[in-house]
């Protein structure tokens, strides 16, 4: 079947010495694996910038039935002139967010508030600056929403957050996954965060690398196969 789509690159890896396997969130099919070839010619389909995480290409695909990997006829950039590939600050945000969506992002089908909120999120990576450093923070929070995970924001004034049901509470919860006072407090305000207000917020490198621990600890408990996350020490490095 021939088509057109276009993706989110969450991953790249070498098949073998002519192609790579790009894995890449599509508006028309979901997740989506492809074959893409590494010659060096002109019609080349995968230059460097297009194996980037978090590239937004256009694609002409060929999805064969009964086939975990397709093919792409055609393929370029959305945005060409892109910020994300040569600023250090945001290309490490886009090789830690396209990890986390690569591990946490497994379905198949496509879901197009997904897909929008993902090229919504490149777009605001591309071409904001002003808060730039809670840009993660807003995008792994906005993203608890479409893993139908996100925090019951009713009761936000209460002291407690219960990480294990989600919810805001008076009291102690009867096990150690909750927040106390003082981070149920900023944790509240985090979840108000947009990427159109995240450069009112102001935090210290301790109290962001605190907040980003507590985020992926939430991711954890709600998610029983989520993994160690191994570029985080890169992108925590960039804040010191």
């Amino acid at each position: 079947m021939l088509g057109k789509t276009r993706g989110v690159v969450l991953r790249c890896l070498p098949y073998n010495d002519r192609y790579s396997i790009v894995h890449v969130y599509t508006e028309s099919f979901g997740r989506v694996s492809y074959l893409f070839s590494r010659d060096r010619g002109k019609k080349t389909l995968l230059s460097k910038v297009l194996s980037m995480p978090f590239a937004v290409i256009d694609m002409e695909v060929v999805h064969m039935s009964n086939r975990d990997i397709h093919k792409v006829k055609e393929c370029r950039l959305s945005f060409p002139e892109s910020d994300v590939f040569f600023n250090p600050l945001k290309s490490s945000l886009a090789l830690f967010l396209s990890e986390i969506l690569y591990r946490v992002v497994k379905d198949t089908e496509p879901d197009r508030g997904m897909f929008d909120f993902l090229y919504k999120s490149v777009q605001m990576l591309e071409y904001s600056d002003a808060g730039i450093a809670n840009f993660h923070l807003v995008f792994l929070l906005q993203l608890l929403h479409y893993m139908g995970i996100f925090p019951n924001l009713e009761n936000g004034c209460n002291s407690y957050f219960d990480m294990q049901e989600g919810i805001f509470t008076s009291t102690i919860p009867l096990h150690k996954y909750y927040l106390g006072k003082e981070e149920s407090q900023v944790f509240s305000r985090l979840l108000r965060m947009s990427y159109e207000n995240m450069a009112l917020y102001s935090f210290s490198r301790h109290d962001r690398v605190q907040i980003i621990n507590r985020i992926l600890e939430y991711y954890r408990l709600h998610l029983p196969e989520f993994p160690e996350i191994k570029s985080l020490s890169v992108l925590q490095a960039l804040f010191e």
